[in-house]
């Protein structure tokens, strides 16, 4: 979860990227106006945002946001790009800093900012969310095996797989100080993975939505298993008072309803963290 640019961001390896990239088709690109024109019966915006709007986006993120060949791909900017033609607005994504992106919102460099931003009540001080998705930490495994994985006290007496620097290795490392538990580190996501595949690992630990995506990408050689836990939800975000809350909110209810939002989720392969409508800043710490 980017609760800032260092935690939690999981860069797959080119060989990942390049497979997902394979298997799905659209893709959206950097600095490129995009979206269908402000149209009878759009949802309306205020007007200084008529002609379009820059979205802020950290495209290093992969499945929620990430480079392919120049463009910006991933299930945020296919998001993104569904709630443009039912806002009526042209959206700009525009590739930037994670941590400068929230001063670039409230100095009005950028109208919205698109890039996995957990919803803090710190954050809520400074800008204002609209919240899509929950993600936060999960287990996955061989397909063929039994065991089930739930929560860090599952951990107990098995070998874990983690990625070395992410959260899910410190909080791993926590648990093994509680109970017997091997942690196995290393320095890419795609070694993280071999090592679960050939047996040396009992179970891979990642952030809830780049673990389905590893499962997405696996063509069945692994499997989600229990539940997702130390959840947040992540939100789009916008200057106070700019006046985008509430059409934002007003088209993500719309794609919801229309079916839209879940069918791009289950395209990257990560509905297990999708929500049933929208919420205005609905962080919980």
């Amino acid at each position: 979860m980017r609760t800032h640019s260092a935690s939690r961001t999981k860069r797959l390896g080119a060989a990942t990227v390049a497979a997902l990239c394979a298997a799905t088709g659209s893709a959206i690109g950097t600095g490129t106006a995009w979206g269908a024109a402000a149209k009878a019966g759009a949802i309306k915006v205020p007007a200084k945002y008529a002609h379009g709007i820059r979205v802020a986006v950290d495209a290093t993120y992969p499945p929620d946001e990430f480079m392919k060949g120049g463009k910006i791909v991933g299930f945020d900017a296919d998001l993104a790009q569904a709630l443009s033609k039912v806002m009526g607005v042209k959206l700009q994504l525009q590739d930037a800093t994670f941590d400068t992106i929230i001063t670039g919102i409230e100095d009005g460099k950028y109208g919205i900012g698109n890039s996995s931003f957990t919803d803090t009540k710190a954050r809520e001080k400074q800008v204002t969310f609209v919240d899509y998705y929950v993600a936060g930490e999960g287990f996955y495994e061989r397909s063929t095996s039994h065991l089930v994985f739930n929560g860090l006290k599952s951990l107990c007496g098995h070998t874990v797989s983690v990625e070395t620097g992410t959260t899910e290795q410190s909080d791993a490392e926590a648990q093994a100080k509680h109970c017997k538990v091997n942690v196995e580190s290393f320095s890419d996501q795609n070694q993280a993975n071999l090592a679960v595949s050939s047996g040396r690992a009992d179970v891979g630990f990642a952030d809830s939505q780049v673990a389905a995506y590893i499962v997405h990408l696996s063509g069945g050689l692994f499997k989600l298993t229990g539940k997702p836990f130390s959840t947040a939800p992540y939100g789009f975000i916008v200057a106070k008072n700019s006046g985008l809350a509430q059409p934002l909110m007003e088209a993500f209810r719309k794609i919801m309803a229309n079916g839209q939002y879940m069918a791009i989720l289950k395209k990257w392969g990560v509905q297990q963290g999708a929500v049933s409508a929208p919420t205005l800043n609905g962080a919980t710490s």
